[in-house]
């Protein structure tokens, strides 16, 4: 059994791990065991959506697993289609069932389009209920998630957002910890794109640790108190990005892969006009 993940600690007082496990676009029928696997392997923390359809295959594998409650933080989120706030409440029911849980660890706002006002009425009263240990959002840039915050009784306790060594956010970052919002990182890899996993900056700092790349960039994240979702369906993977907190980069190592941003932009524009109408226009049912 690995040791407990470390964690941080969020604004209203909820620890939730530094690392998780994410199940973004692994098949329904390839998800129940990548979860098993992920648990056995001591991952604690498991990041669905509504929008992955995979809710009920996640919920098997939690049951199957035998790992206890109160030891996950099972985080799903929200689609545009679900917004507004009495669809939110009814989608929340139907993402419970499918899980098969009596409370959620966190819950996103997938998108920052749609009702995501009266959504957030929703949240705000489930949390209130102790439905949910913490509500948050997904893909809101500052603006948005200061406006937000302006309007509404509860502050997001989690933005989750794409970031990664080429990519870096650092503003947003800044906006969303004056704010106590906590950054999660979606992409913490770059989904393999880029050349990311073979600059030579990050291979030099692995040979040093005989770590890969891909640990060595995940340990800059999480050694800056950013939440990473990592995903594999190969348990040798799994392991090794699990493998991450047995080695402390050095201040000079950790500018070094900081000095790497801008290399990319992001895999989708949130703010871009035609990516905003393709989103909207996805319906998942």
């Amino acid at each position: 059994m690995s040791e407990p993940t470390p964690t941080v600690t969020l604004n209203n007082g909820v620890e939730m791990p530094v690392l998780g496990f994410g199940v973004f676009q692994i098949p329904a029928e390839e998800t129940e065991q990548a979860v098993l696997d992920a648990l056995e392997l001591g991952y604690r923390s498991i990041d669905t959506a509504a929008a992955y359809q995979n809710e009920e295959a996640v919920g098997r594998a939690m049951a199957k697993s035998g790992v206890r409650r109160n030891e996950l933080f099972v985080t799903t989120k929200l689609w545009i289609q679900d917004a507004g706030e009495e669809a939110a409440l009814q989608a929340f029911e139907t993402s419970m069932r499918k899980l098969g849980l009596d409370y959620l660890d966190l819950w996103l706002i997938h998108q920052p389009y749609g009702d995501y006002y009266g959504s957030w009425r929703a949240m705000e009263q489930l949390y209130e209920q102790k439905r949910v240990r913490a509500i948050g959002v997904s893909n809101f840039y500052p603006d948005r998630l200061a406006d937000l915050i302006t309007h509404n009784t509860v502050v997001p306790a989690v933005n989750q957002i794409e970031t990664h060594p080429y990519f870096q956010r650092i503003d947003d970052e800044q906006v969303m910890r004056d704010k106590g919002v906590q950054i999660e990182a979606w992409s913490p890899l770059a989904q393999g794109q880029h050349g990311l996993l073979q600059d030579p900056v990050l291979t030099e700092i692995g040979t040093r640790y005989q770590k890969s790349t891909a640990q060595v960039v995940l340990r800059w994240l999480t050694q800056r108190g950013v939440v990473a979702v990592v995903k594999s369906t190969k348990p040798p993977r799994m392991r090794e990005n699990f493998d991450v907190f047995d080695f402390e980069l050095t201040d000079d190592e950790m500018s070094q892969i900081g000095a790497l941003d801008g290399k990319s932009g992001p895999s989708f524009d949130h703010r871009d006009p035609a990516g905003v109408d393709f989103i909207n226009n996805m319906n998942l049912t």
